[in-house]
């Protein structure tokens, strides 16, 4: 069947973005995913890989997410959802989960965002006291690990969440490395964003007119499978 801009649903949209997602590790990678969207790529990597993932509230070496109605309750992940261990895996406590993720032992880092910039910026919590995200142990995470990707959805209420500028609250400046959201692939390089991967529902316009920053489109660009 082919796809079109009305079948991308909710489900479908985190579908794509995690798929995409999960390309980008290697063998014997520490992952590290986030709360919520990030978490979703563990369901979509080569079963032939071995990639230990980590999680920020003590647990390395996890599995998919828990299906079936028989749950073990037990064993959940920083987004309190339920998931499986791996053959091996360890539990330990936060000091021990901290210093794995400020200590440079993490190869790579998936998270949501609120708003990232062309500079790689990122700002994923607002002003405490109100019912939005909060810190959590992203600063730690970001700063601390070899790689850092942001996956998320373009758009949030039709505004931009790829910006020239971060308006809210930093959580880190300048460490994003990857932004993949449901319509393209953006790398952070040097001298600015570069569009390496698009959508086949999305034209190069259409990403101009819903990113709110400046953007090469790489000579390599490609389209994203869906």
């Amino acid at each position: 069947m082919t796809l079109t801009i009305k079948d991308l649903s909710k489900d479908k949209i985190k579908e794509i973005i995690a798929k995409r997602i999960a390309k980008e590790f290697k063998e014997n990678d520490i992952v590290t995913l986030g709360i919520g969207l990030p978490t979703e790529a563990a369901n979509y990597v080569n079963e032939n890989m071995n990639i230990i993932f980590q999680s920020e509230n003590g647990i390395l070496g996890l599995g998919k997410n828990q299906k079936g109605p028989n749950f073990d309750t037990k064993i959940v992940n920083a987004g309190g959802a339920y998931v499986e261990v791996n053959k091996g895996a360890s539990f330990y406590d936060s000091q021990m989960a901290f210093t794995i993720m400020r200590g440079g032992h993490i190869d790579a880092t998936v998270l949501g965002a609120l708003q990232v910039d062309e500079e790689g910026s990122i700002a994923s919590w607002q002003i405490p006291g109100k019912f939005v995200p909060g810190i959590g142990g992203s600063m730690d995470l970001i700063v601390g690990s070899k790689r850092v990707i942001v996956a998320m959805t373009h758009t949030s209420k039709e505004e931009p969440k790829i910006v020239k500028k971060c308006t809210l609250p930093l959580t880190a400046y300048k460490e994003i490395d990857m932004i993949v959201t449901e319509r393209c692939v953006f790398m952070v390089e040097p001298n600015g964003l570069a569009l390496t991967e698009i959508n086949p529902l999305f034209t190069i316009e259409d990403i101009k007119n819903s990113t709110g920053a400046d953007f090469r489109v790489s000579a390599y660009l490609k389209e994203m499978e869906i």
